[in-house]
């Protein structure tokens, strides 16, 4: 009984970093964008541009503007100082391959 107990503890705290882990790194850095931009980046209405489908180069281009503050905005001068460049093509990268 004790080995199944502990065989059921073991197994209960290496299945939640096994499936973080199946998550993809564009998803997983993304998940911020969600929230104004729509889920995958599908943006529902007008009010701010849809990401999924957009050209990788110019997603990227903007995203590094707008961390430069090039591009000036409010909310996403903020956000993108949060990433790496390397993390900023990740998530271009990312929402490129969605479906518009």
């Amino acid at each position: 009984m004790k080995t199944i107990a502990a065989l059921a503890l073991a197994l209960s705290t290496t299945l939640p970093a096994a499936s973080a882990d199946a998550i993809q790194p564009g998803a997983r850095l993304a998940a911020s964008c969600t929230g104004c931009h729509g889920t995958n980046g599908a943006t529902q209405g007008k009010a701010l541009p849809p990401l999924a489908g957009q050209p990788k180069d110019q997603l990227l281009a903007a995203l590094k503007d707008f961390k430069t503050g090039k591009r000036p905005a409010t909310i996403m001068t903020q956000l993108t100082k949060g990433y790496t460049d390397d993390q900023l093509e990740i998530v271009a990268a990312y929402f490129a391959a969605q479906k518009k």
